[in-house]
């Protein structure tokens, strides 16, 4: 399906995975490679911007980093990133610029790119949040399907296999995630579309739309 593929969820400028994703068709292809390009980029970022402050975990000097905050490498958190008070990084995460990772939120195996917020309460676990996005206070993807089966993307066309036990969500760019949501485990949402709060969502919710609940989407009307 089109609208699923890297090409049109992501803006690749906005991210260091950029030459992982390029590679890819579509974007939950790109999570078993994380750790690997973490390892690759970390070694090789400039020392003027940027230090190993522990075991492959490269973080920007001009980074905040709460003293409260625990991060496991591999990790890279980017420049003018904000990492608040008990946010809880567990390793394979790239962190683009400009964002927050806020009070209590979880992040493993994720790319989040540039000026992304998940700022309070959140889990994110292979994942993919698009340039800008924003998960609502206490909203969560969920990674692992209830009965431990491989991950299936579901859409209007049929479903495609990951095959991988653990897929979050693939979060276009510009999407606005509603307080206390939950993305189902393969849940793509397309560009600058809205989740209502307190929804589940599953399956593929297209780009510039607004996602009320299960059978119940709407497209933005033009300004």
């Amino acid at each position: 399906m089109e609208a699923l593929k890297t090409k049109n969820l992501y803006d690749l400028t906005h991210t260091k995975a950029s030459a992982l994703l390029e590679k890819t068709e579509y974007p939950w292809e790109a999570l078993a490679g994380i750790k690997d390009l973490i390892l690759e980029l970390g070694a090789a970022l400039p020392k003027d911007r940027y230090e190993e402050r522990g075991e492959h975990i490269w973080i920007a000097k001009s980074a905040k980093i709460a003293p409260t905050a625990s991060i496991t490498g591999p990790a890279i958190i980017g420049e003018e990133t904000e990492v608040r008070h008990c946010a809880f990084i567990r390793g394979n995460a790239l962190v683009g610029d400009h964002a927050v990772v806020g009070n209590s939120t979880e992040l493993k195996n994720v790319i989040i790119f540039d000026n992304v917020q998940v700022p309070h309460y959140n889990y994110v676990g292979d994942s993919i949040l698009g340039y800008k996005s924003h998960m609502g206070a206490g909203s969560i993807t969920s990674n692992v399907k209830s009965d431990k089966k491989l991950v299936e993307i579901h859409t209007p066309e049929g479903n495609l296999a990951t095959g991988r036990k653990k897929v979050g969500a693939l979060v276009g760019d510009g999407v606005e995630v509603g307080c206390g949501s939950i993305l189902n485990p393969g849940t793509v949402v397309g560009r600058n579309t809205n989740i209502y709060p307190l929804s589940s969502v599953r399956g593929f919710v297209p780009e510039n739309s607004i996602y009320k609940k299960q059978g119940e989407v709407a497209l933005k009307k033009e300004d």
